[in-house]
């Protein structure tokens, strides 16, 4: 067909109808981004807008393969207790000054994002800052929003921190350009972390709100510390060592009694020698928990007593049956309230072994066995089907519902680390292209055990792999049917005769405010290929325009709705929405000014 309206073609208006409506769909969420994403695949082909080769390049594609190594690498990081142990680390030395604390929180949380998703690191970040503001008496609302700048800011040090940067160097790939390296934005994300802190530390300390963290903080998290008890085997590596070793070499594993020879010892008990029938009674978390399940040389007690000879929780195809964890909670009219576990021959009545026990807003310090139950305590059971069963139908418990815990492999974690810096090490010095380092490096954690195979598929977010791969298309689409070339032609007439930096400002600020609707991944999908024509229609660098577009819509900080990290911290911070305007749009158009003023100088050609 060969007629225009308004000077458009049909393949142009089709596309600028399906783009409408992508935008529409994004922004009010009426169905889901990936679902979206995949209608988009499928509108452009049945349009005719693309091929079908084209319309599903997305899914084969290079930001859509590297983005899911880099998330079972991040998932290695996560499982083994690499990033809490670095999480932890940084809280140790944030000190107990404000100024101190954000000097040292914002620029090691940029280098962490740089290398993993920044919503993994907030996430990490979370609990760990949380605990900072109240040990050191800091507000909340004065470290959260800048450890989570801090996360998005720190993603423009490499290419792999956002899939913006990714989807930007193959948009230069495609446009006969050499695409991005690894480490060729480091100089503005480096320059870009500092100016986030100095700002933080100089213009926002003042205009952040002075709140303390939600009075029931304790209610959310507390569900990690579940009361068990540990027995001390004649191979354990425990033997000889003090409690007090322990509980340094494990962070979160925190002993409140020693029975020897069946007997309670009375503190200080915690420089005492430890020997064979030792039995420990520990707060612990639910990973530390299936962790020691699984652990040859150390066991938990009741275990011990009531379940030897069961099999520990393994994966397996076949047909023999498996010992797993689940909560049970006990109902309020329950015939178990008021009775312990060793009156009532629990093991002998259900076939399965309570080995933890939680209680909401009160610590316990009693033995398992002579605890006395309450209405809604959480027991967590060890048993086969048919055990669980039982209790499951059993009115005495409210429900069973799935326990979270997960075995970390902690002695791996270095392991992990080295094969992540390995990754990195391959892709920057071009041993491999980067989706071939992220693959091998994906692979390389599985297969030495850092993370297992059912959580490497788990750790991928099937929902950004997905949504990546259908955004991929808009930007090819907006190239072939000739659109980006005809809005770079209007960009063109309105400001060609500006200065180069004023052009790139331009750029930076349209982008800014569409990301705040959009993700950085379907905003830089967009906006790239019309960067591109720009630049080109120019006679200028492609370069700059598109690490600039790039850019922008990974550093928009305008309101707390642009990145999924500052929605973690809303909450708990209790910030409101007026907050991070406040706070973000300073920092925002620092940011735009260092990112015009150093893109050109990197890529003068």
């Amino acid at each position: 067909m060969e007629y225009f309206v308004f000077g458009l073609s049909p393949q142009q208006i089709f596309f600028l109808l399906i783009l409408i409506a992508a935008i529409v769909l994004f922004i009010t969420e009426w169905i889901r981004t990936d679902i979206v994403a995949v209608m988009i695949v499928i509108a452009l082909y049945a349009t005719r807008v693309l091929s079908a080769e084209d319309a599903l390049s997305g899914f084969s594609s290079e930001p859509a393969i590297v983005v899911a190594g880099i998330f079972v690498l991040s998932g290695s990081l996560h499982t083994t207790g690499f990033s809490d142990t670095i999480g932890q680390w940084i809280g140790r030395l944030a000190g107990s000054s404000f100024s101190r604390a954000i000097a040292v929180i914002m620029p090691s949380v940029a280098l962490l994002s740089a290398f993993t998703h920044h919503v993994t690191t907030t996430a990490v970040m979370l609990p760990i800052t949380l605990d900072l503001s109240r040990e050191r008496n800091i507000p909340a609302s004065k470290l959260l929003m800048p450890m989570s700048f801090a996360a998005s800011l720190g993603t423009t040090i490499t290419i792999i921190g956002a899939p913006a940067f990714l989807i930007a160097s193959t948009t230069l790939q495609k446009s006969a350009r050499a695409g991005l390296g690894i480490f060729s934005i480091a100089p503005i994300g480096l320059t870009l972390s500092l100016a986030g802190t100095l700002f933080i530390l100089m213009v926002g300390r003042f205009l952040l709100p002075n709140r303390t963290a939600a009075d029931d903080r304790t209610s959310h998290f507390r569900l990690e510390d579940y009361l068990t008890e540990i027995v001390v085997t004649k191979d354990s590596a425990f033997i000889e060592k003090t409690i007090s070793e322990i509980e340094e070499d494990k962070d979160k594993f925190r002993v409140l009694g020693l029975i020897r020879n069946h007997r309670r010892m009375r503190a200080p008990y915690k420089e005492e020698p430890l020997k064979v029938g030792d039995v420990l009674l520990v707060r612990i978390t639910p990973e530390e928990m299936v962790s020691i399940r699984e652990e040859p040389n150390i066991e938990l007690h009741p275990v011990k007593l009531y379940g030897e000879g069961k099999k520990k929780k393994t994966e397996t195809n076949g047909d023999e049956e498996t010992v797993e964890f689940v909560q049970a909670v006990v109902a309020p009219r329950s015939d178990l309230i008021g009775r312990t576990l060793r009156q009532m021959n629990f093991q002998r009545r259900y076939g399965a072994v309570v080995v933890g026990l939680w209680r909401k807003d009160e610590w316990l310090t009693q033995e398992l066995a002579k605890t006395k139950l309450k209405a809604n305590d959480v027991l967590v059971l060890e048993g086969d089907a048919e055990s669980l069963s039982n209790a499951a139908e059993d009115p005495a418990f409210l429900m069973l519902v799935p326990f979270h815990g997960e075995a970390k492999p902690r002695r791996k974690a270095w392991l992990a680390g080295l094969i992540m810096l390995g990754t990195i090490l391959l892709a920057a010095f071009n041993v491999m292209s980067i989706e071939m380092a992220a693959i091998t490096g994906a692979v390389a954690v599985v297969l030495t055990g850092c993370i297992g195979i059912r959580r490497a598929y788990e750790s991928i977010d099937s929902r950004i792999f997905v949504f990546i791969a259908g955004a991929i298309p808009l930007g090819v689409a907006i190239q072939k049917t000739g659109t980006a070339t005809l809005l770079a032609g209007w960009l063109q007439k309105a400001i060609g005769d500006w200065p180069q930096l004023s052009i790139l400002l331009v750029l930076f600020t349209v982008v800014a405010v569409i990301t705040q609707f959009m993700s950085d991944a379907a905003t830089t999908a967009l906006f790239a290929p019309i960067a591109v024509a720009l630049a080109q229609a120019l006679g200028r660098a492609p370069e700059p325009f598109v690490v600039t577009v790039a850019m922008a819509s990974v550093i928009a900080f305008l309101t707390p709705i642009g990145h999924h990290g500052n929605l973690l911290v809303y909450g708990p911070g209790r910030y409101k929405f007026w907050d991070f305007v406040k706070v973000g749009t300073p920092l925002t158009v620092i940011c735009a000014l260092i990112v015009v003023l150093l893109a050109p100088l990197i890529w003068r050609g």
